[in-house]
């Protein structure tokens, strides 16, 4: 196997697979990089065997025979950063299982792993069904930045993702706040999608489908396989065993109080003041008539307060967030307006765009102690 590469796209496609790359473990096969020559055509892909990334790799010219390799990933992808502008040489010495890179006066010998040992990848297989590229993007940047890190209760890492008819709904929470997205699909799908996706899977799906020019992406479904395709990228996880919670029980049927604010300078005054809300310490939001106050106090450390103008006229309220999440779901809605409703300091909060309701994201209060 021999062939010529800009190094841009080298680096490029080794720093998308190597995010696929196992950090540990007994097999040191899940550590490379398979480089892959069929009919001409050139791939990398790596797994750690719950998520699997192929990608298809462009080449100068053409590609000298068949064959496949395996290299230490994260060493190439190392390797493929410092190169530079220009291209690389790569050639597969198999009497010497090696590989070698040239590029400009640079010039390295890799030690190849046992190909053997590299699991196949999964199959598509199963129901496939189409989604538009920029609503599934949309939709995972705004939910699964809710789904938790804890792998103490596994089904809390993933997104609850359901297709049916022109709507697509992806719902995920940490149990301390809830984001769920709706989005209108342009086409119908074919096959009902009910499947507890990991969120790290989905946020490595992001990022192919920000580096892709296509209009859809294919997504085929098996009873415990997740496969999607972006324009010839394949991207496959294995799904979340357990029942997601029911998540439409959790929000409040009514609101007690629903108060219209200007999204940025909301956000921005939350991120000033929450540089006070450290070891801990809640957010304070506290409503008066026709006044909106944002608050932080560490006490070994001092305390922060901004005010701004609020169309509320009811009794005087203050309750507590996690100031990270609270400043969360702000980022994640982008209308000028957002609308904060609330009912008591003990019960949830919600933001949601003003005028709509298929993004909304549901907060845990946080006991003020005063």
């Amino acid at each position: 196997m021999k062939f010529s590469i800009k190094n841009n796209e080298l680096a490029a496609k080794l720093a998308l697979v190597a995010r696929a790359l196992s950090t540990g473990g007994v097999n040191p096969a899940l550590g490379g990089v398979l480089v892959e020559a069929t009919e001409g055509r050139l791939s990398f892909s790596a797994t750690d065997s719950n998520l699997s990334l192929r990608v298809p790799v462009h080449v100068e010219g053409s590609v000298e025979s068949d064959g496949k390799v395996l290299l230490p990933g994260r060493l190439f992808a190392d390797i493929s950063r410092l190169l530079g502008s220009g291209q690389s040489e790569i050639e597969y010495l198999p009497s010497e299982r090696t590989v070698s890179v040239k590029s400009g006066s640079s010039s390295f010998n890799l030690r190849t792993l046992n190909e053997q040992d590299f699991p196949p990848l999964p199959d598509a297989g199963g129901e496939t069904i189409s989604l538009g590229r920029e609503s599934l993007l949309e939709t995972i940047e705004l939910v699964a930045r809710a789904a938790s890190r804890d792998d103490m209760r596994p089904v809390l890492t993933s997104v609850q993702v359901l297709a049916s008819g022109n709507e697509l709904t992806m719902v995920a929470t940490d149990s301390y706040r809830l984001a769920v997205k709706q989005t209108h699909l342009a086409e119908p799908v074919g096959v009902e999608l009910d499947r507890n996706i990991p969120a790290h899977a989905l946020r490595e799906l992001s990022r192919l489908l920000s580096s892709s020019d296509s209009d859809s992406v294919r997504l085929s479904v098996t009873d415990r396989l997740v496969v999607f395709n972006v324009d010839g990228s394949i991207l496959s996880t294995n799904t979340v065993d357990g029942q997601f919670p029911k998540y439409q029980q959790l929000f409040p049927e009514t609101w007690d109080h629903d108060v219209r604010l200007p999204r940025t300078e909301l956000l921005e005054s939350v991120r000033r003041v929450s540089q006070m809300a450290q070891k801990n310490r809640p957010l304070k939001v506290a409503l008066s008539p026709g006044e909106l106050t944002i608050s932080a106090e560490t006490p070994d450390l001092g305390d922060a307060e901004e005010k701004m103008p609020a169309n509320f006229d009811g009794e005087e309220l203050a309750i507590g967030f996690n100031h990270e999440f609270f400043r969360d779901g702000l980022e994640a809605i982008k209308s000028d307006e957002v609308l904060l409703r609330l009912i008591s300091p003990l019960r949830p909060g919600l933001l949601q765009p003003v005028d709509a309701e298929d993004f909304r994201y549901l907060v845990m209060p946080i006991r003020l102690n005063e």
